[in-house]
């Protein structure tokens, strides 16, 4: 018997819950990296060429929230890389606004979905899933590059396991 119907795989080994956790554990984490940094540094502080902190984190804001918003709702969005917050204290509200976004959002998921093929901001083509792991992983390299700024500023950073 040929059997030509397919089946959307589904999570066996984490739920869409424990997904939100993990994430969210890390962006936990990555806000205690936001708040080590002086004032100043996280906006000017750069080694080889690289971007200043702030600017890396605004980066994260204008994925994290938006494409999530786009999975969930199908709404179309355009990846805006304009936002220019000019404080830590309005960078961190940003976040903390962002992280409420995502715990509203994420739960919009279907179970069935994560498999399904997508354009995030028209243009990263690829699965739910793997945009959603792309959205953390970069969060963690992103996150990696501030813990080098702040070692070379003389600050212990946040231990990267407690998450």
């Amino acid at each position: 018997m040929n059997n030509t119907a397919t089946t959307t795989p589904v999570a066996t080994v984490i739920t869409p819950e424990e997904l939100l956790k993990h994430w969210q554990g890390h962006r936990g984490l990555t806000r205690r990296v936001i708040e080590a940094f002086p004032e100043e540094a996280l906006f000017k502080h750069s080694i080889g060429g690289m971007r200043p902190f702030a600017e890396m984190v605004m980066e994260l804001l204008a994925i994290a929230e938006p494409g999530l918003d786009e999975i969930a709702t199908g709404t179309k969005r355009e990846y805006d890389h304009s936002m220019k917050d000019t404080t830590k204290a309005a960078l961190l509200e940003r976040w903390d606004a962002t992280t409420a976004s995502l715990n509203e959002l994420f739960p919009k998921l279907k179970k069935g979905q994560f498999h399904d093929r997508i354009k995030s901001f028209g243009l990263f083509e690829g699965t739910v899933i793997g945009n959603l792991f792309y959205f953390i992983d970069n969060e963690i390299h992103h996150r990696g590059q501030g813990y080098v700024y702040l070692r070379s500023l003389g600050i212990e950073p946040p231990p990267f396991w407690e998450h």
